[in-house]
């Protein structure tokens, strides 16, 4: 059960909506299902006699008695909407059922309390089978506003309360971080033009990869004018800085034919200016290299970081911990828009699932994370790096949003935890795209017996604790060839093998051989590098070479826009 708070200012615009056919003659049988007082409230749906007017005088007379008694104008805002609506599969509720539901609601949000006789004036309307609309004027009739503090906070907490009792599916508790759901009038209107998500959808997934990939705020508006998307700022009246901006999608006009603006903060939390400058420098670097002279470097720092921040959840500062996940977030997108086809399919579906992750109750500690977020920023614009290191990341990303999920899960923060595991659920299948073929070819190319056989007794000298998981995993053979490889360049197979065990527990890795493989490939060290130059990663790996992108990330490109073709 969702409700959801907002306030107006016109009592009989959206009396006219909740009575009218609605935008798409969805309507049916629109009728009062609860009121302050049944009697005193004229029902236009079931009362022919009532109008829409008489109505809305009724709900405004304490509005319109104190405004005569100040002689001042009617306060703003002071109309407060809230539908509440069942979940898809539930069953539908009787008049009746929606009756307790409305006065319940009306209760916890300190719009009528029980037993308050100077209580504010609301009616609950039903005009469809799944939901209804409380309308309140939030005047007292002493006079007094009504304490409505945390409303939707409360509201949402009722609504748990009551799919308990009713037998309803338990939606998942918010922190009000989320960021607003389309209307039914933006839904509508990308149905009649044959688009799969609304403009405000499709213009908060292109600001969350382009701020990804991006260094300084000048940067963000010009690249996202560079895709087409129309931008507008507000001045400080004194300062004559930026305080805030808006965006407007190509081709999205108002029936005047005049762009439709969303303010930042309007798509997502921490869209909005101030929170982008947290993570946004004010000047680039001086000097700073946006490119390396080693293809693999930007992926090496990004598999780093990302084992950082899976250490971070382990801590007891949460502060830190979220910014990690906030800057996991911006790592997801560059991470799909450097990987080529046919995984950047499945990277670009974890990336829009984890936004709902990377924001909790908790303020993130943006400094902590950010080696986090600079290693991201880099494969944005590097080429494609070698496939194993290519595989070792997409590894990486995988058990760092299982950590998300659990850590989420651990705070009780339900709807974060949810949204990581759907991104989890996208991750493993492109890493076992990019992987299985790797792991063949290296099982296929393994070494003599007495070489396995030698690794096998540094394995159990390096990791006696986890010998004997490690020697029964199916990718061990696999990994006895990434041994040889370093081996060959002259790298110690068993001082390897301790500092790959040395990075992270192995405990929980269902495939701890499999987990080493990836580790020692992602390994910085040179001697390791040029093992795997000699290994099957640079010459039958499955990750192709990109063309190099100097300024704008692939996974923007004009050609891949989804929504306004």
């Amino acid at each position: 059960m969702v409700p959801d708070v907002s306030t107006g200012s016109d009592s009989r615009g959206l009396i006219a909506y909740l009575f009218g056919p609605g935008r798409r003659d969805e309507h049916t049988n629109p009728h009062i299902v609860a009121a302050w007082d049944m009697a005193g409230a004229p029902d236009p749906g079931r009362d022919p006699a009532a109008t829409y007017t008489q109505l809305a005088r009724r709900l405004d007379h304490h509005v319109d008695l104190r405004t005569r008694e100040l002689g001042c104008k009617k306060p703003p805002q002071h109309v407060w909407h809230c539908p509440v609506r069942t979940a898809p599969g539930d069953r539908y509720l009787t008049d009746t059922e929606w009756t307790e539901v409305a006065r319940r609601v009306v209760h916890a949000t300190g719009i009528a309390p029980d037993g308050d006789e100077k209580a504010c004036r609301w009616i609950a309307v039903r005009h469809a089978d799944d939901h209804i609309h409380i309308m309140a004027t939030t005047v007292r009739a002493d006079g007094r506003r009504p304490r409505t503090h945390q409303d939707g906070r409360r509201a949402q907490a009722e609504c748990r309360r009551i799919e308990t009792e009713f037998g309803l599916r338990r939606l998942k508790s918010g922190d009000l971080t989320a960021p607003r759901t389309p209307t039914g009038a933006e839904r509508a209107k990308a149905e009649r033009q044959g688009q799969s998500v609304t403009a405000r959808q499709w213009l908060r997934e292109r600001a969350y990869a382009v701020v990804a990939a991006v260094h300084t705020e000048t940067d963000y508006f010009t690249v996202l004018q560079s895709l087409g998307i129309k931008v507008k700022t507000r001045l400080g009246p004194e300062s004559g800085e930026v305080i805030g901006y808006s965006l407007a999608a190509p081709g999205d006009t108002n029936a005047a034919g005049e762009p439709v603006w969303y303010g930042g903060s309007k798509l997502a939390p921490d869209l909005s200016i101030n929170r982008l400058r947290e993570r946004l420098p004010e000047q680039e670097v001086a000097d700073r290299p946006r490119f390396a002279a080693d293809p693999a470097e930007p992926w090496q720092h990004t598999v780093a970081a990302i084992q950082t921040a899976h250490n971070a959840l382990d801590s007891d500062d949460d502060a830190a911990a979220q910014g990690q996940l906030a800057a996991f977030g911006d790592a997801l997108y560059n991470i799909a828009s450097a990987t080529p086809s046919p995984h950047r399919a499945e990277l670009r579906a974890a990336a829009t699932a984890f936004n709902r992750a990377r924001r909790s109750a908790t303020r993130a500690d943006h400094q902590a994370a950010h080696a986090l977020r600079q290693a991201a920023k880099e494969l944005a614009y590097a080429s494609n790096g070698p496939g194993g290191l290519a595989i070792a990341l997409l590894f990486a990303t995988v058990h760092l949003a299982r950590a998300a999920a659990k850590w989420h899960e651990q705070r009780g923060h339900e709807q974060q935890a949810a949204a990581a595991e759907e991104a989890f659920s996208h991750l493993p299948a492109a890493y076992q795209q990019a992987a299985t073929p790797v792991l063949a070819d290296l099982t296929r190319r393994a070494p003599r017996a007495d070489t396995a056989h030698r690794f096998e007794k540094d394995v159990r000298a390096a990791l006696p604790n986890h010998a004997d998981r490690i020697l029964a995993d199916p990718t061990w053979t696999a990994l006895t060839t990434t041994l040889a490889q370093a081996e060959t360049a002259s790298h110690n197979p068993r001082r390897l093998l301790a500092e790959a065990g040395a990075q992270r527990e192995l405990d929980s890795a269902e495939r701890p051989a499999e987990a080493l493989n990836w580790r020692i490939t992602a390994q910085p060290s040179k001697r390791v590098q040029a093992a795997r130059r000699q290994s099957t990663f640079t010459g039958t790996s499955p990750m192709p070479t990109a063309p190099h992108v100097s300024a704008t990330p692939v996974a923007m490109k004009p050609e891949e826009r989804t929504r306004h073709r």
